[in-house]
């Protein structure tokens, strides 16, 4: 009886899971496993709302398993002693893993491999299993990977990628493999009151209702801050709860202007992660450095976190994000634009609090969005600022965003909550809101000048 460990990481889900099935393809039995990692905890990743939704996950998942006669087998401790160990009790002769693009999945990755050979057991990393388009495999010719995003896409959309594959009707589990109680999202503390619930069942039902209503208007209304309009899926395709190669095939069956849209942002995604595959280092160092010497401001930052700045746009996406972990996709870029380019501060302040909160705090994705916005990263215009009255007149023109978010201004009719500082000052005092932290033409004029921009 032939048996093999499948290690779940970032593809906690059952369907179209290539790990999965090419373990169950090699051997008569497996073993579905997922080790707590205390790594992630002692790098600062172990956030309490992704604690949570990861424990929503994993029910989800054992959920799934079970009703193919499986059930997942959760451990923890250093990922590469227990797979060895679990290696050792089964007598498996094969791992299955996902493979992954962080430095620190990589470097578990050459562990697992080095101390299963010792074992006499080998290592199967997959890839095209969290993006659609795996990390290197396209690039411009002599070098090792695309730094800009529309030739990138090109490619990527010529690519045909793999096909989605069936969720197994059977799993079988060898006897005798023991391992700990699931975790309970009850029992994590400084949770978001507003977080989601996480796992594969949820996010397959999120997604069947999306798909069948708002994606058709995905393209016209994804930056309607009030309307609400995006998918929501991110929280699902960072656990892998969903896959992605999955949702571009269900868009493109679906056609249309609102599912190439939404298509195109995955591309974004996969494009983040081949960026950090190629340079791991930009998960915290500049991937094109200009010379910043970012101000320290703990008063104005303090602001920002808290969401009293000033700004009620910047004000409400800040307390969307403490309040649900999540945040609109638009009120993420006006915000990481408002700390670097107005208050011209470290884009790694802000990307720390995003990991803080974040349900789908993602290393790629979140870290090279905070360069792109910082003017860092791969954006081909750095100096470009977004105003966050033009974008609050653009994408919350009535100001109900605000309204929903920032309640002691919700007595402010339409636009005029945007500008609570044009009051009269004996009506702002009631407001029980703070005057702006900065002047926007003083911010500008510091982040010119810190640039080299004078003039320009």
């Amino acid at each position: 009886m032939s048996t093999a460990v499948v290690l779940f990481t970032s593809d906690l889900r059952v369907h179209d899971q290539p790990v999965l099935r090419a373990a169950l393809a090699g051997a008569d039995e497996v073993v579905p496993l997922f080790v707590a990692d205390p790594g992630i905890a002692g790098a600062g990743f172990d956030a309490p709302n992704r604690r949570a939704f990861l424990a929503d996950c994993l029910a989800s998942l054992d959920a799934g398993l079970r009703e193919r006669g499986g059930r997942l087998v959760v451990r923890g401790g250093d990922p590469v002693e227990q797979v060895c160990r679990v290696v050792r009790e089964s007598g498996a002769r094969q791992v299955h893993v996902a493979a992954g693009v962080s430095g620190y999945a990589s470097r578990r990755e050459e562990r697992l491999r080095t101390e299963l050979a010792r074992a006499g057991a080998g290592l199967t990393a997959h890839d095209a299993v969290v993006t659609v388009v795996p990390p290197g495999q396209i690039a411009p010719a002599g070098k090792d990977h695309f730094s800009v995003f529309t030739p990138y896409f090109r490619r990527w959309d010529e690519t045909g990628g793999r096909a989605v594959a069936a969720a197994p009707r059977a799993v079988r589990v060898p006897e005798g493999i023991t391992g700990e109680p699931l975790p309970q999202r009850d029992a994590v503390q400084g949770v978001s009151p507003g977080l989601a619930r996480g796992g594969e069942a949820v996010a397959r039902e999120r997604l069947a209702a999306w798909a069948a209503g708002r994606m058709d208007a995905y393209e016209e209304r994804h930056d309607d801050l009030a309307g609400d309009a995006t998918s929501r899926l991110s929280p699902y395709l960072h656990f892998g709860c969903l896959s992605a190669t999955e949702l571009v095939r269900r868009a493109r069956r679906r056609g249309g202007a609102g599912a190439e849209a939404f298509v195109r942002q995955l591309a974004w995604r996969d494009f983040h992660h081949q960026v950090l595959a190629a340079r791991p280092r930009a998960a915290w160092s500049d991937y094109r450095p200009r010379g910043d010497r970012w101000r320290t401001d703990e008063k104005e930052i303090t602001a920002w976190r808290e969401g009293r700045t000033g700004y009620p746009v910047v004000d409400a996406a800040m307390r969307q994000l403490l309040h649900e972990g999540w945040m609109h996709n638009r009120g993420r870029l006006l915000v990481a634009s408002f700390l670097t380019k107005t208050l011209y501060v470290d884009w790694r302040v802000g990307a720390r609090h995003f990991l803080d909160l974040l349900v789908d705090g993602d290393v790629a994705n979140n870290q090279l969005n905070w360069q792109w916005c910082a003017g860092t990263g791969t954006d081909t215009r750095p100096n470009r600022v977004l105003n966050p009255l033009i974008q609050a007149k653009r994408f919350d023109p009535r100001g109900d965003y605000v309204r929903r978010w920032v309640p002691e201004l919700s007595g402010l009719p339409g636009s005029s909550v945007h500008r609570p500082w044009q009051l009269a000052e004996r009506d702002r005092a009631r407001l029980d809101y703070p005057d702006p932290v900065v002047d926007l033409a003083e911010g500008r004029e510091r982040f010119a000048r810190a640039r080299g921009l004078d003039g320009a």
